[in-house]
């Protein structure tokens, strides 16, 4: 992985995370919090932990000692949740920007959820924060399809690089 990717990739996971949030927006509170069985019980459940992920690592990267994972405190509206999911993605975008290309083979230490320490290299770090949010993208897709909302369109990174031309 180089630097220059990297910025790509995470251009492309602000680029993604945007317009699922512009979906976000047009959907009843009822489509939000529907259940639906999936990886999540929700799209709002999906959202919160997608929004999670983006934020731990971002903690992780920064070297906080205690993190935070949101979705065992957050109590905010769907409005709010949107606000947060584009900030982490600019934030990240911004580390990503930011981050010494001779940082990505080094290896990174960091502790899960459940304190065990892991050691992985910043760009095995990146590479994973990144499919994960598309992993997770693909599936509020199918979710929001399951409950009505059929005005979706590709969040694909081949559509995102089209676009760069």
């Amino acid at each position: 992985m180089t630097k220059a990717f990297l910025i790509e990739f995470a251009d492309y996971n602000s680029w993604a995370n945007g317009i699922v949030c512009d979906w976000l927006h047009q959907i009843s509170d009822q489509q939000w919090e529907h259940e639906i069985v999936s990886s999540f019980s929700s799209i709002q459940a999906t959202v919160l932990h997608i929004i999670s992920a983006e934020h731990i690592w971002l903690q992780r990267m920064n070297v906080v000692e205690n993190t935070e994972w949101l979705a065992d405190t957050y109590k905010g509206t769907r409005a709010q949740l949107i606000v947060m999911w584009i900030q982490a993605s600019e934030k990240l975008k911004k580390f990503a920007l930011d981050f010494n290309e001779n940082n990505l083979p080094v290896k990174f230490n960091f502790r899960l959820r459940n304190k065990e320490l892991e050691t992985l290299p910043f760009y095995q770090v990146f590479a994973h924060v990144f499919n994960h949010s598309t992993y997770h993208r693909g599936q509020l897709i199918i979710m929001l399809r399951q409950v009505g909302f059929t005005q979706v369109r590709s969040t694909d990174m081949l559509e995102f690089f089209r676009n760069l031309k």
